[in-house]
C-alpha cells in the first residue's frame, strides 16, 4: 500500500525461497539455486515483513500483538457517515487508510500465500492473519449493496501532522463511491482482493472464504464504468492508469476463485479493448496488466494471453 509495500511483498515472496529461485510448473517445485542469493537470510526478513504490518494495524489490538508500542486507534473511524470502518491499515508513516492500494496489498499477500505457502512453515498463519485484518475492514468496506468506503481520513490535513495513530486529532473523513460516483478501478481491485483472499482460507476456514467470494461478486458487478477516483481522492493514489487493467485483474481473480466460465468469456470479449495486449513491463498497485497476463496465462484455451505461457514455464 502506499506502506512501499511493492518492496516488502518481494521479500515475502524471496524469503519463501529460503534462497533459492523456484519457478512453478506444475508440481513439484523447481529449484534454481543463486550463490549471491543465498547468502542473505530472506527468512529473516520474512519474518520481519510480518511484523511491519502488525505495526500499521489500525482499530482494537490483539493480546499477541507483538509491536508492543502501538496501542488501540482509530476506534472511531466511519463514524462521520455513520458506517463501521474501524480496522485495517494506515498507509505508511501517516494515518489514512487507503482502501485501492490497501486491496493491492492484499492481493499481492494471498498470492504469496497461494503460490509458496507451503514453504513458509511457521510464518504462514502469521501471514494469514495479516491477509485477514485486511479483508475484514474490506468486507466492512464493501457492507453495503453499490458502495464501496474507500478513505479514511483526509490525506491533505493528515500528511501536515505527522503524529502516532494513538494521538490523531485530524478529520477522519469517509470517501466512498457508489452509483452516482462510481469507480471501477477500485471496485475491480477490491473484488480481486476478496477474490484472491477466498482462495487463501479455502481450506482452513471455508464459511470465510466463501463469504470473501460471494462478497466479490457483488463488488465487482455494481456500477457503470467511469474515470476512477480522481475527483475522490486526488492525487492521493488514484489510478492514474486508468481503471481497464483494474476491470480484467478483478475478472482474472474471480475466474479463478469461482471457476464461473462467465469471467473467462468477459476477458475474452473485452479484454483487447481494456488494453490486455497493451506492452508494459511496469507492475504495480496502480497498473496490474503484468500480473493479469502471469495470472491468466495458465489458463486452459484462452488464447489471448498464452504467449505469456513460455515465459513463465
Amino acid at each position: 500500500m502506499g506502506f512501499s509495500l511493492s518492496p516488502l511483498v518481494l521479500i515475502l515472496l524471496l524469503a519463501c525461497f529460503n534462497g533459492s529461485f523456484l519457478q512453478c510448473n506444475g508440481s513439484p517445485f523447481r529449484k534454481y539455486h543463486h550463490n549471491r542469493v543465498a547468502k542473505h537470510n530472506y527468512r529473516d526478513a520474512f519474518s520481519k515483513s510480518i511484523i511491519f504490518f502488525e505495526g500499521q494495524r489500525s482499530r482494537m489490538l490483539p493480546s499477541n500483538q507483538r509491536v508492543t508500542w502501538r496501542r488501540d486507534s482509530g476506534l472511531s473511524d466511519g463514524a462521520a457517515m455513520h458506517v463501521d470502518l474501524v480496522g485495517g491499515y494506515y498507509d505508511a508513516g501517516d494515518n489514512v487508510k487507503f482502501g485501492f492500494p490497501m486491496a493491492f496489498t492484499t492481493i499481492m499477500l494471498s498470492w504469496s500465500v497461494i503460490e509458496f505457502g507451503g514453504l513458509m512453515k511457521g510464518e504462514l498463519q502469521k501471514a494469514k492473519q495479516v491477509i485477514r485484518w485486511a479483508t475484514d475492514y474490506l468486507l466492512k468496506a464493501t457492507a453495503h449493496p453499490d458502495t464501496i468506503y474507500v478513505q479514511v481520513g483526509d490525506a491533505n490535513k493528515d500528511h501536515s501532522c505527522w503524529e502516532r495513530p494513538e494521538d490523531m486529532d485530524t478529520p477522519r473523513s469517509v470517501f466512498k463511491v457508489d452509483k452516482k460516483t462510481p469507480g471501477s478501478d477500485v471496485a475491480g481491485e477490491t473484488a480481486a482482493a476478496l477474490a484472491a483472499a477466498s482462495l487463501v482460507f479455502r481450506r482452513s476456514d471455508p464459511t470465510y472464504s466463501k463469504l470473501l467470494a460471494r462478497r466479490a461478486i457483488r463488488v465487482k458487478c455494481r456500477g457503470p464504468y467511469s474515470n476512477g477516483l480522481k475527483k475522490n481522492v486526488f492525487p492521493f493514489y488514484c489510478s492514474y492508469s486508468g481503471y481497464q487493467d483494474e476491470l480484467l485483474w478483478g475478472a482474472s481473480w474471480l475466474h479463478r476463485a469461482t471457476k464461473n466460465p462467465a469471467y473467462r468469456s468477459y476477458i475474452q470479449v473485452n479484454g483487447q479493448i481494456l488494453g490486455a495486449a497493451e506492452f508494459d513491463n511496469s507492475y504495480g498497485w496502480d497498473n496490474k496488466h503484468v500480473g493479469e497476463r502471469i495470472l491468466l496465462s495458465k489458463v486452459p484455451f484462452l488464447v489471448l494471453f498464452r504467449s505469456y505461457s513460455s515465459s513463465m514455464d
